[in-house]
């Protein structure tokens, strides 16, 4: 959901914050996105988007085929969901209540969570970096526990349960609460 180059104000804080974050693309925040009313299913497939149908939607997986490192390849035809998501932290810089170096630190201290629960994950096993990250923990907290299983096994699993917990209170906190809405 990244832009190559901004114009606008609003697009400004896009073009600053978003490549250096993803967690809107990369699985971080969102399992999958759902197509609109208006999207070009066959169009989007074209340009690389994997499109299934999931109940009565049709959808596609994060993380997104399409991000490269931090830019969106397909920008400028983005599905209707991408266009119009914009994140709390966008939303917080663009209406002045947070600066720029605040919203790149929160961004970095996101990005080093992400770190710990995908480097937990990899140490339990799950290693599908195609998943998003919520599918992957499920995974491994689905698992029964072993009580044969090594202390190094079983307190892996207590920390990653207690990375999930870190990470999505700052999830919830930095990108998906509302200016102006009370915790």
């Amino acid at each position: 959901m990244q832009p190559h180059r901004s114009t606008s104000p609003t697009v400004g804080a896009v073009a600053t914050l978003c490549p250096k974050c993803g967690v809107c693309c990369n699985g971080v925040l969102f399992g999958d996105v759902e197509l609109q009313a208006g999207d070009d299913a066959e169009g989007l497939r074209a340009l690389g988007l994997t499109i299934e149908r999931k109940a009565r939607a049709l959808r596609f997986s994060q993380p997104c085929s399409c991000l490269d490192g931090g830019l969106c390849r397909i920008y400028e035809e983005r599905p209707a969901q991408c266009r119009t998501f914009e994140c709390a932290l966008v939303q917080r810089v663009n209406s002045g209540t947070v600066g720029i170096d605040a919203a790149l630190k929160a961004i970095r201290h996101a990005r080093r969570e992400v770190g710990t629960v995908r480097e937990l994950l990899q140490k339990l096993g799950q290693r599908d970096e195609h998943l998003p990250l919520s599918r992957r923990c499920a995974k491994v907290i689905s698992q029964p526990i072993d009580l044969t299983a090594t202390e190094g096994e079983i307190e892996l699993r207590g920390e990653l349960l207690l990375a999930i917990s870190k990470l999505t209170n700052i999830l919830q906190r930095e990108f998906l609460e509302r200016s102006g809405k009370s915790s």
